[in-house]
């Protein structure tokens, strides 16, 4: 676990992260499908984000390419656990929060890279 941190501020980022990376998954699965593809990622990338694309949609710039805002309202997420989470925690250096959620991902595959490199 991510020491010196808060369990809920542990928390709050990953919900963040998993919504950030959920947008920035339907941003990417746009770049090869259309957005009525029937692919089941596709399908739950759609679904999961739609609530949030039309609450982002007031401050949605309009000249934004359909298939750009779901990155345009993950930038959104990115900034907040980026510079607000550290703030509400009451660090005086932004980043020290920086990202629990990537880290352990970062984790986990050097653990497993390991293991694979040294035959098991």
């Amino acid at each position: 676990m991510v020491t010196g941190v808060p369990l809920y501020a542990v928390v709050i980022d990953y919900l963040l992260g998993m919504v950030m990376w959920t947008l920035i998954g339907r941003f990417g699965m746009r770049l090869f499908l259309p957005e009525d593809s029937q692919f089941f990622f596709n399908r739950f990338f759609v679904k999961a984000t739609d609530p949030l694309i039309r609450l982002f949609k007031p401050i949605t710039p309009g000249f934004l390419v359909d298939a750009v805002v779901p990155l345009y309202v993950a930038w959104f997420f990115f900034m907040a656990r980026f510079y607000v989470m550290p703030w509400l925690l009451g660090y005086s250096v932004m980043g020290m929060l920086s990202f629990p959620l990537e880290g352990q991902a970062a984790q986990g595959l050097y653990w497993i890279a390991n293991k694979l490199l040294s035959g098991g």
